[in-house]
């Protein structure tokens, strides 16, 4: 549904919302009693105290466990927007989260009541960088894409990265990367995220840049085995002499 239309008549806006270093600092008593209420085996909490305090502090970025704790933690977040502060328009993937509105000053009203609700019940903070209201008709900025009323493209600071990195790539390894194996699974990886935006021209102008860097890569290459053989062939001839 376009962001335009997804709350209703009016002009549309969009808290956005991040919390500082979210994995680092989860509070492990309040993870393993928010555990505790679902699981009874003692056994079983046993084996995920020892998981949990085995690394401090909060929890190791890139575990399937901390992945799993992660979103448990966040539910209190979740069951406190949804059912205290009744909110229909609320969105969260992990610590990046999303809020529709109409009024800029009551989004501010509940960002100043979900700051208090993390630091009181989960000891958690905003990170101040991440944080804002604008209006959604000028884009929201979430998970990669910049999504429209109508339309969705992919970050620029995205795609910069991406370019910039098989660019670098190519320089190192020469022209023959892009026929790699290393590339195709890069590109397949890339191109699957591209494509949930408005991105078919994009792909096509980044093959070409990609192209036209490898042709110069082998130029240049091309250039320095030419150097190479004259140089040869100098030392050859002055030995000769």
């Amino acid at each position: 549904m376009p962001a335009s239309t997804a709350v209703g008549a009016g002009e549309i806006f969009v808290l956005k919302c991040d919390i500082s270093r979210y994995f680092q600092n989860i509070n492990h008593d309040i993870l393993f009693n928010l555990v505790k209420k679902k699981i009874r085996d003692q056994e079983i909490l046993n084996l995920i105290k020892t998981i949990i305090d085995s690394h401090s502090p909060g929890v190791p970025i890139g575990n399937l466990t901390s992945q799993l704790f992660a979103n448990i933690y966040l539910n209190e977040l979740d069951k406190f927007i949804k059912h205290t502060l009744r909110l229909k328009y609320y969105l969260r993937y992990m610590d990046d989260f999303l809020i529709l509105g109409y009024n800029k000053k009551e989004l501010w009203s509940l960002k100043d009541q979900i700051q208090e609700f993390l630091r009181q019940r989960l000891k958690l903070e905003f990170n101040p960088k991440q944080l804002g209201v604008s209006p959604a008709s000028q884009g929201i900025d979430f998970l990669g894409y910049v999504v429209f009323p109508y339309y969705c493209l992919l970050r620029q600071s995205t795609i910069r990265r991406y370019i910039k990195k098989i660019k670098a790539k190519i320089k190192k390894s020469g022209p023959n990367f892009l026929s790699s194996p290393e590339f195709k699974r890069s590109w397949a990886s890339w191109r699957g995220y591209a494509k949930f935006a408005e991105s078919w021209h994009l792909r096509k102008k980044i093959v070409k840049l990609f192209k036209d860097q490898a042709a110069l890569a082998k130029g240049r290459l091309n250039q320095l085995k030419t150097q190479n053989s004259k140089c040869k062939i100098a030392i050859q001839n002055s030995k000769v002499i």
